[in-house]
């Protein structure tokens, strides 16, 4: 089966310095992917630099076989990647459906909307009882779920999910957990990017340890739950 997602020896700097450095990893589609690695690793930068935000200065990265190594972030959203920023960044101020409305900017159709829209209520019950309700005043797994929301509201291909468990109660942590895994289900591909060992390896199917900008070991759940690589990752 041909990667989805195929990242290929590719540096990425700020100011000359590289933060990433030769760094290949394959995405295969409708699987779980994670990538591990602590603070510093460089885990968002290879976020960003698949979103076109942060350009990778060599190296390739091509989705669905399309080179979109240089390829604008609107431009890269529109062949149907989309990322659930760490963090969250929900908008404060407006309700839960507006802030799901923004995440189908690109979809002209009111009547595709309106239906993407039900089929998150229907994944986020909660979401629906408080559809009216500002994102701000919500707690930080429900805010969790409105983030998550947002992203499949594009309908990707591709589901970038940055540190879901940053800052959340462990009962969220789970319940997130879960429902990722039910995005995948659905037949969306993810590609998981996460300290949190245990619970990332207990929902994925393939992972990679990334370590000072270069990954370290590869691997399935089994193979690098075992491996010094990742305790070396985390611990030393």
């Amino acid at each position: 089966m041909s990667a989805q997602l195929e990242i290929e020896k590719v540096y990425t700097a700020y100011d000359k310095a590289d933060v990433l450095e030769g760094v290949t990893l394959n995405i295969e589609p409708g699987k779980i992917t994670c990538l591990l690695g602590s603070n510093g690793s460089g885990k968002t930068t290879l976020i960003r630099s698949i979103l076109g935000l942060t350009p990778a200065r060599a190296g390739r990265i091509t989705f669905d076989g399309i080179d979109i190594t240089a390829l604008p972030t609107h431009k890269v959203i529109a062949a149907g990647i989309a990322c659930i920023p760490e963090g969250r960044k929900i908008f404060p101020k407006l309700t839960v459906e507006e802030n799901l409305r923004l995440g189908a900017y690109q979809e002209s159709s009111e009547g595709v909307t309106r239906e993407r829209m039900q089929e998150i209520y229907r994944l986020f019950p909660r979401l629906s009882e408080r559809r009216g309700q500002l994102a701000g005043t919500m707690s930080g797994g429900e805010q969790a779920m409105v983030s998550i929301g947002r992203g499949l509201m594009r309908a990707p291909k591709l589901l970038l999910i940055d540190e879901p468990s940053l800052g959340l109660s462990p009962l969220f942590v789970k319940e997130n957990f879960n429902i990722i895994r039910e995005i995948n289900a659905r037949g969306i591909t993810v590609f998981l990017v996460e300290q949190n060992v245990h619970q990332t390896l207990a929902i994925s199917h393939f992972g990679y340890v990334l370590s000072k900008g270069r990954v370290v070991a590869s691997g399935t759940p089994q193979e690098l739950a075992g491996r010094d690589e990742v305790r070396e990752a985390y611990f030393g």
